[in-house]
């Protein structure tokens, strides 16, 4: 296993290690119309990208799939869609129960998804030469700022 699948499995675990105290803390979940609705859109934004994705499957340790790079659904304007809709989710319910330990919690889930990005982006460029060019075109998990 090289060192970036290695530390994709650190990323990983540190947004497991996250988000089970958020949940056994009650800080993912709200009643709040607002709360409910971005993270209904962030589960969207999941399963958009799961069925764009095709029947590829999930690893633990990051590691680039038969089939091509994909470039459509929500893999047009972002490069990694199942990490934001995880960040997206996770920040709507520590904004709608707030404190400082579920901040805290919801920026481990935050380390976790940017070292998994960051080890996913090194081993695809080695598979998929045309990552390059369309890492310039899209931005990392927020549309047009990162």
């Amino acid at each position: 296993m090289t060192t970036f699948r290695i530390f994709s499995v650190v990323g990983y675990i540190l947004m497991v290690l996250a988000l089970v105290p958020l949940i056994y803390f009650q800080g993912l979940f709200s009643w709040s119309p607002l709360v409910i609705a971005v993270q209904t859109l962030a589960v969207g934004l999941m399963v958009w990208a799961r069925i764009t994705f095709g029947l590829r499957s999930f690893h633990y340790a990051a590691n680039p799939t038969e089939g091509g790079l994909v470039t459509t659904g929500p893999y047009r304007f972002i490069r990694h869609p199942i990490y934001a809709a995880i960040v997206y989710f996770t920040l709507a319910g520590v904004a709608g129960n707030w404190s400082w330990r579920n901040v805290a919690l919801f920026g481990v889930v935050c380390l976790g998804a940017a070292i998994r990005i960051f080890c996913e982006e090194r081993l695809v460029v080695i598979d998929y030469p045309g990552y390059s060019e369309y890492a310039k075109r899209t931005k990392r998990i927020v549309p047009f700022v990162f």
